[in-house]
This record gives C-alpha cells, structure tokens and sequence, in this order.
C-alpha cells in the first residue's frame, strides 16, 4: 500500500491560541479518514495543511512525488462567468465527458434540479445560481476530476437526504478502496458511518485516532474514558447515553469496530433508554390534551406549484416526527402552517386550545431583538426556571446543557457563531415553555459533541416535537416516526424511515435531468471503456448483480429499523401490561396487540434472512 503524506511535529497557532500542537500522521493509499471535533478546534485547519495550503508554525508536511490532491473548502471559490458545464468538465468535448460514466453519475447525482429548473441548465452561468447549487457544482467538479486524495470540507452541506445517501454509496463505489486516499471533515453522523473507516477527532491541540466510523468512535470515547478515570461526569453521562443508543440501534452501525468492546459495554450495562416514552407521553396528555394540531384537507400552493394537495393528518400528544424531503418540497411551508405563520389556501389546521407552539426557523431573524444582550440574559429574560426531563433547571444550566461554557454564557448575542447562534435561540425556545416544538433544520452548523448535548434535552421535552431535517441520525435518534414529503403534494407515513422515503424517491422519480449527458453518451463517439467495477462494489452473493446486491443490502437496513421499531413498541406493551395487571379486559386486548406484533417481527425476521442471501 503506497504511502502518500505525513505530517511531523507540526503546530499552529490562531492568535493566543495553539489549534495543533506537535501533531504527527500519516496517509496511505486506500486510507477513508473521518474529522471530528468542536467547532473552532482547527478541523478545517488541518485540511489545508494535509493540501500544503497553509503553511504550519512547526514541523513539516511531506507529499510524495505527483501527489494530485482535490480540495472542497467550505468558502465559494468558483468563476461565476463560467457555465455549469465549463465549472465541471472544463473545455473538453461533450462526447468525451458524456460517455464517462462517472461524470454521467455525478451530474445526475448532484445537478439534477440545476439542468431541470435553471434556464439554461448546464449551460446557464454559475453566478445565476442559488449558494447551495454552487456548492454542489463546486463538488461535482472535483468528483469528475481525478486525484490521488480527496479533502472535502462539509460536503454534506446543502445536500437534502436523498443527495447525501447519494454522495456517500458514490464514494464507496467510485471512489473503492486502495485507490486513493479520502478525508472528509463532516458533522453528519451516518454519513460517516457509511463512508469511513476511520475517525480523527481534533480537539486540545491533538488529533487521536478512532477505527470505524461515528459509531466505533463514540464506543471507542467510551473506553478511553473509562480507562482513563474521566471525572467530569456531564461529558460521560452523555457518552454513555449515546453509546447505549449506539448499542440498541442497526447491528450494522457497530459489527466492525476491532478494539475491545467488552467495557465499554460495562459502561451501559444498566442504562435506561434516552427517554423514557411512557413518562413524557403522560406529561404531554397532561400539557395538550388529546387535540394538538388537526391538518385536515389542506391545499397549499406557491404561484403554480402545489406543496400540499390536500393533506389530512393528526399530530397527537407526545408525537416525536421527523419530516424528510427533498429541498423545496414544502417542509419548512409545513411547519409555518403546523404555527398559524401562514393559511392554507383551502381546508384548516385546527390547534388545541392548549397548544403553545415555538418555531425554530433556518435564518434566526428573531435574534434580532436580543443582539445587545449576553446569551445569559437573553434566556433568562424568557423564563428562570424551567422543567426539563421531569426536573427543574436554571437558565444558566440550561445553557451550559447546550454546550455553552461560562465564559461564553455571557458573550453578547451579536459576537456569537452560527452554530451558537442556533444553540441560543433554542434555549430560548426551551424557556419559553412551549408544548408543541417546531424544529426547522435544527443540526444545521452544529458539531457531534453539540449534537449529542442538543438531542439529549430534546430527549427530555415533555411534548409534540416536529424536526425537519436532512440529517438521519438525528431523525432516528430524537423521532419515533418519519414523514415524507416527496414533491408531489403529499405527506406519506413512512414505516421504514428514511430508506423507504429513498425507495420511494426511486421508483416516482421522474426521468432524471441528466439524462441529456446519459442521451449524449449514447449518441457520442465510442470512448475508452469506463473502468470495470472493483471488488468494493462487486456482488457479495454468486449470481447477483452489483444493483441487485446494493438494493437488498438497503432492504435489511429498512428491515432492522422496522425490528427496531417492533422492539420498542413491545417493550411498551409489555410496559402497560404490568400497569394495568389488574385489568383483565385491558390485557386481554393489549395481549392480542403483542401477537399480532410478534407475527410482524417473525414475518419481517424471514425477509431479513432472504435479503441477506442476496447481500452475503
């Protein structure tokens, strides 16, 4: 395996403050790096050292001969004169880059709405587009390029849930192990997950190595931190809570980690689930009632284009759903209908008279009005003392809860990140004392360790919560269930979460808008063959394609989250058996509730097992 770059003893400072101090490592070809860490902890940093694009205060950083290194940064660096087309293949003739089946792939997979929607499509000028469709033009260029090591920064940005899954089955297969190297810094757990096999957490001037993805690096956390006698009990309370979630979730997400896992599984050994659902299903009938929010026959249309074409739908107490689609398909248009923001064009939500709604939005213009205060004051001015998770907390714990340190609780509002901009108006929220939260994207410039901190107070909200995200981890972390909004006005139930919504995106897509560059190929001039598939992407069972291969690994990932699902809800039958013993009638009918779930999960247990033939 070729070696491909060091660093040695390198440090850098920002100001005062040293990022790296003394770091060492090295990359190899075939090597899938993930990078972790705080915000501000020097993540980005270090990718323009591993692309000589910043020069380190010591040590060196070495390449080997010809290394072509291909760098997503987060900042717009593009030609906005440039066409779509030029900005992704350059100069060279359509009949080369058409009957390329990696830049085939790439433009469908990353430009679809821009050849659809944009006048001009692939030819229209860079500087016509939105923000987000220069980002991802900015990475299908490098994707259609070659190079011996990808650094991308973020790539998931911009992204809706469908163009993430895309992203990461692209780089597991067109980008295979053993040819090249790749480093991606993200904050978007399943995607590192599904992509690397190994995790760089940077933070106090160091980078320690994790093998495996977020779900290995997170049982590796806790290993590390029980060997080494962690005494801040706050960072490993959260640690454990989020490895024993680890460890009820998809076998998948921790089959391959190859440290000991034995204590770090001591660690959770009696650790309840991240809520308890029967308490805060009890305290939010106790908050709403039984109405909540009533969408019933509801129509919404924006010029032409219908988002909603009439949707009915009940949101109870206690309901936790997650909302996916793709971007413009009308999700945050729902959740400003879910607060009374906006009317629907025909038919009504009807609200309890109890409801008391609170929106996170995407821009956070109701910071505004609290610029001049410390973030302190600025959730203390909404409420003192509230209750989270069945206990009374202070503003100030609250705060701290959602990651803010002391020094930073009394930074003003107008000095804060992005990131702790959101973290702050959703403390406010929080002290405000809603009963019905509205989450619109609510990860959004959030590192893991503040993700980890947010989920676990919205694990101890007692109400309806509605989260519109792109992010999955979070939807299977804080939701029971998904919804999908596919862009053709409806709103389905979605049983298999957010594999089945893809499924579903699938099988309606319309022709896909590069099929004009798949068109291309097929009329151009026969090209050099496109490189046969290797043994990352060949089938894993004898007699079954590649296609077919992919498509029933998916179908065991949807399976498991159903047996997850069943799982849960018998551990709530059997929960509401012992309450009402006394009941016969009650658990006679809660007992046939039980069989018919067991049925269910022995049926789903026979698909999972013809599935896993195919996949091998």
């Amino acid at each position: 395996m070729a070696h491909l770059l060091n660093l040695e003893s390198v440090t850098v400072h920002a100001g005062v403050r040293t990022l790296l101090d003394g770091v060492s490592l090295g990359l190899d070809d075939g090597d899938r790096v993930g990078v972790v860490g705080r915000n501000g902890d020097g993540k980005s940093t270090l990718l323009s050292l591993l692309a000589r694009t910043r020069e380190a205060d010591g040590g060196r950083v070495t390449h080997t001969g010809g290394l072509r290194v291909g760098r997503l940064s987060q900042a717009d660096t593009i030609d906005g004169e440039l066409s779509v087309r030029q900005a992704v293949v350059g100069e060279g003739p359509e009949h080369v880059w058409a009957s390329d089946a990696r830049v085939r792939d790439v433009l469908d997979g990353l430009l679809a709405d821009v050849q659809a929607d944009v006048p001009g499509g692939f030819d229209a000028p860079v500087g016509a587009l939105s923000g987000g469709q220069r980002r991802r033009v900015a990475l299908a260029h490098l994707l259609a390029g070659d190079h011996d090591l990808l650094l991308l920064d973020e790539p998931t940005n911009h992204l809706d849930v469908e163009g993430v899954a895309w992203l990461a089955d692209h780089l597991r297969t067109r980008w295979p192990a053993g040819r090249g190297a790749l480093v991606v810094v993200t904050h978007d757990r399943w995607f590192l997950d599904a992509v690397v096999a190994t995790t760089w957490e940077v933070h106090d001037g160091v980078v320690d190595a994790y093998e495996g993805g977020y779900a290995a690096y997170v049982l590796a956390r806790a290993e590390r931190a029980r060997t080494a006698a962690v005494t801040a009990e706050r960072r490993e309370n959260l640690l454990r809570k989020e490895l024993a979630w680890l460890r009820r979730g998809a076998p998948a997400r921790t089959s391959k980690p190859k440290f000991r896992l034995a204590a770090a599984e001591a660690l959770v050994a009696d650790e309840p689930p991240p809520r308890d659902e029967l308490v805060l299903q009890r305290v939010a009938g106790a908050r709403l009632g039984k109405d909540v929010l009533d969408v019933e026959g509801v129509t919404f249309a924006v010029g032409e284009r219908v988002l909603l074409d009439d949707v009915t739908w009940r949101l109870g107490p206690g309901d936790r759903v997650g909302v996916v689609g793709a971007n413009g398909a009308g999700k945050s248009t729902l959740l400003r209908l879910l607060s009374g923001e906006l009317t629907p064009g025909a038919g009504r939500v009807r609200r309890g008279k109890t409801v008391v709604p609170a929106v996170l939005s995407q821009h956070l213009s109701e910071l505004d009005e609290v610029a001049h205060l410390r973030v302190i004051e600025a959730v203390g001015r909404e409420r003192q003392v509230l209750e989270v998770g069945g206990r009374e907390i202070t503003a100030s714990q609250l705060v701290e809860r959602l990651g803010f340190t002391k020094e930073r609780a009394w930074t003003p509002v107008a000095d804060l990140s992005g990131g702790e901009r959101r973290r702050l108006q959703l403390a406010r929220l929080l002290a405000a004392g809603p009963n019905v939260l509205l989450l619109d994207e609510p990860t959004n410039d959030l590192d893991t360790d503040t993700l980890t901190a947010v989920e676990d107070v919205l694990d101890g909200f007692g109400g309806t919560l509605v989260v519109v995200s792109h992010d999955r981890y979070l939807l299977e972390r804080v939701c029971d269930r998904q919804l999908g909004m596919l862009g053709d006005g409806r709103l389905l139930d979605l049983p298999g979460g957010v594999e089945e919504y893809l499924a579903l995106r699938e099988a309606t897509a319309r022709p896909a808008p590069g099929a004009t560059a798949t068109a291309a190929a097929a009329a151009a001039p026969a090209g050099p063959a496109s490189p046969a598939p290797t043994a990352g992407s060949l089938p894993a069972a004898a007699g079954a394609s590649p296609s077919e291969v992919r498509a029933a690994r998916k179908e065991m990932a949807r399976i498991e989250r159903q047996l997850s699902r069943l799982a849960e809800r018998e551990r709530r039958l059997h929960a509401e058996m012992a309450e009402r013993a006394t009941d016969h009638e009650a658990v006679s009918a809660l007992d046939a509730q039980l069989r018919s779930l067991t049925a269910e999960r022995e049926a789903l247990e026979e698909e999972w097992l013809t599935a896993a033939d195919v996949a091998g």
